[in-house]
């Protein structure tokens, strides 16, 4: 018999040992809300002791985790099921949003509290706002007294920076529009949002999330006009809205007319065949022939890849403007349009460097082909000028307009080629008048 001792099998293999702070917690939201109830029951509708319980909460309650839950008590007084029913298993509170009292004073007291909890615990800016988002997918689950007080609420949010304009995508849902909830909502909102700040506020807030050409989508496809919107909202004594709407419409309206014309430049239309479809577009739109030429000077302009040497660029722009003077000429039968496009023209050659000593040629060569008369440069010269580059301008122009004011009824053409021959002498560097300019002048009577 051996002596040999016989060893135990062992287990091979390495034991992990667990941290405690590594394992996951199981999510039960159910203890949570029995304490925010209870602490909310017992500070009542005193908002300020509301606000004092919240932030000594923080200390001891996993608020970033269950900040959903939080955000439905406040507002609703227990948790949200889907479709924005209250889940009837759970306690709940009477001292929330839903039952305050529905005016603007109240509003802005509970959007205080909201304000003073996010700002103590930053983490919750995030939920917060998906919180808002949830709530208007909400808004056919509510009565319609709850939806105006989350309306109002959401307004001074809006108003104070608390969350982004972005939280709007909401009420664009196809059943809040079809039901005309989203219009209902939206008037609520804006009142509140306008008694805050003002309509610069929210024509700011709007474009910098790219909203301010959507709010005809808060009515239905069969309503989504500027006129019905105006009357909307101007019956709910939001004319300031309409107005801006109306405004953006335009804009909209200006700029699809202007890529339209550039296209049809491209493609090299008969320039009939633009005017035609431009004073089409001015009827339909309501555009005026002061905006139109704005347009048209652009769209002119837009499309051309210009040259960066100064001393070629203006021979470049005499050239294409030339060819394009007739489609100017169109739409300058009002003084007030030539005196725009005189404006239009000083505010190019200044924004784009390269044409600063193109000005007066530019001029010239429009006054020759009778898309500017006498009496509009003159006004210009004197009045209607801008501040862009003007000591520039009108120096470069001096000369000219001298001439205008002197020159006899059929003496332009030779005195004028004369005078320009003169100038081009006497400011050789700072009025370089091209040859071929001169060689063109002939007699033209005054538009």
């Amino acid at each position: 018999m051996s002596n040999q001792k016989i060893q135990k099998p062992t287990l091979t293999g390495q034991r992990f040992k667990t941290r405690k702070r590594d394992e996951k917690k199981v999510f039960d939201p159910t203890q949570f809300q029995e304490t925010i109830v209870q602490g909310l029951n017992q500070t009542g509708s005193d908002l300020d002791a509301v606000a004092k319980f919240l932030d000594a909460s923080g200390a001891k309650l996993d608020y970033r985790r269950y900040a959903e839950t939080l955000f439905d008590i406040l507002v609703a007084g227990g948790m949200l099921a889907p479709g924005g029913t209250l889940s009837d298993d759970l306690t709940r509170t009477e001292f929330c949003l839903f039952t305050a009292q529905e005016d603007l004073e109240t509003m802005q007291a509970y959007a205080q509290v909201f304000n003073k909890l996010i700002r103590r615990y930053k983490y919750l800016e995030k939920g917060f706002e998906e919180e808002i988002k949830k709530l208007l997918l909400f808004l056919k689950g509510f009565t319609e007294s709850e939806r105006n007080k989350l309306a109002m609420l959401t307004g001074i949010l809006l108003a104070n920076g608390n969350i982004s304009a972005s939280i709007l995508n909401s009420l664009y849902n196809e059943n809040l529009v079809k039901e005309g909830v989203s219009a209902a909502f939206a008037v609520k909102l804006f009142k509140s949002w306008i008694h805050e700040k003002d309509i610069n506020s929210v024509a700011g807030s709007l474009r910098k999330v790219g909203m301010d050409n959507r709010l005809l989508e808060l009515f239905p496809a069969n309503k989504r006009s500027c006129e019905h919107f105006s009357k909307y909202f101007t019956d709910a004594g939001l004319k300031e809205l309409s107005d801006f709407a109306r405004n953006q419409q335009a804009i909209g309206s200006r700029k699809e007319l202007q890529k339209e014309l550039q296209e049809q430049m491209e493609r090299g239309d008969a320039f009939k065949d633009i005017i035609a479809s431009a004073r089409e577009e001015m009827k339909k739109n309501n555009i005026s022939e002061q905006t139109m030429i704005g347009i048209v000077w652009t769209s002119v302009m837009s499309y051309v890849e210009w040259n960066k040497k100064e001393e070629l660029v203006t021979e470049q722009a005499i050239k294409h403007l030339k060819q394009y003077s007739p489609l100017l000429k169109a739409f300058t039968s009002q003084g007030a349009s030539e005196i725009l496009l005189l404006v239009k023209m000083q505010e190019y050659c200044y924004d784009n460097i390269h044409f600063m000593n193109s000005f007066q040629k530019i001029v010239v060569l429009l006054y020759k082909a009778d898309v500017l008369s006498e009496e509009a440069i003159l006004k210009w010269y004197t009045e209607a000028h801008v501040a862009k580059g003007r000591s520039v301008f009108l120096e470069q122009m001096k000369k000219f307009v001298e001439w205008l004011k002197n020159a006899e009824e059929g003496e332009h053409g030779l005195r004028f080629t004369l005078e320009l021959s003169n100038l081009a002498d006497a400011y050789p560097e700072r009025l370089k008048i091209s040859s071929t300019i001169v060689g063109t002048i002939t007699t033209s009577p005054s538009k």
